[in-house]
């Protein structure tokens, strides 16, 4: 099982910070509000689909505060990319989420709790 941060592409028209708001909302349920940017990671990927390209990709995480919503409320379409959203606690989010990047970005989000920037 792979466990992600909720993250997506930004839509034309759309700033990077609501794109954040938005993906949250349709891959958890879940509407929250801007608090922080953590950090971007940038990575590269060979397509494993079409042509094989190799893609750069700069992916921004932020700091969302929980505003409304009940967690794995999401559309059936949504099922597709997320199989179950749930919480975890952010002192657990370090060793359970599949990916160094992510891990990192988490990190920062407990140094920003714990200095009450949220």
């Amino acid at each position: 099982m792979v466990l992600a941060l909720p993250k997506g592409l930004v839509d034309a028209g759309e700033t990077p910070e609501l794109t954040a708001i938005r993906e949250v909302l349709e891959e958890t349920g879940l509407s929250a509000v801007l608090v922080t940017k953590l950090g971007d990671i940038k990575y590269v990927y060979v397509r494993s689909w079409g042509d094989k390209q190799r893609v750069f990709k700069i992916v921004s995480f932020y700091l969302l505060r929980y505003q409304a919503g009940t967690i794995n409320e999401i559309a059936e379409e949504m099922r597709i990319e997320v199989k179950r959203a749930f919480w975890i606690p952010l002192a657990d989010a370090v060793r359970s989420l599949s990916y160094r990047g992510e891990r990192e970005v988490i990190r920062r989000a407990q140094q920003c709790v714990e200095a009450g920037k949220w």
